[in-house]
């Protein structure tokens, strides 16, 4: 099993989001930032270190928002979703080839994995989580 963190980074009544690189698993499609956990490492911190590795910026991990398993044909994974505020520095395709801040509306018009399918409905549905 694969554990994975991953940001809910907001600013200005928007979400972060990054297209996963060729090559890589899921090739092509849109997630929100993270990373894999590294032994002995939180999750809280593993996503600092993320956000900083692939983006170049700062947040200040808030909360839990979502955690859940998901099983895809060739490896299982465990994701802990976190609401966070975008702190300093402003993001830079560092370890993705691209990022875009999008509204709530938008998040139909990108397509993401399927392990995100319960957050997705979460935020299209509840104005709480971008407050």
């Amino acid at each position: 099993m694969i554990e994975v963190s991953a940001g809910l980074v907001f600013r200005d009544g928007k979400v972060l989001i990054t297209r996963r690189p060729a090559g890589a698993h899921l090739a092509g499609l849109w997630e929100f930032p993270g990373g894999k956990r590294r032994a002995g490492e939180s999750f809280e911190a593993c996503l600092c270190r993320e956000l900083r590795e692939e983006l170049g910026i700062e947040v200040r991990v808030e909360r839990l928002v979502e955690k859940l398993t998901h099983e895809y044909p060739e490896k299982t994974v465990h994701l802990r979703f976190f609401r966070c505020a975008w702190q300093e520095h402003e993001p830079r395709p560092l370890g993705c080839p691209e990022f875009k801040w999008i509204a709530a509306a938008e998040l139909r018009l990108h397509e993401f994995p399927a392990a995100d399918a319960r957050l997705l409905h979460r935020l299209e549905t509840s104005t709480e989580l971008w407050q």
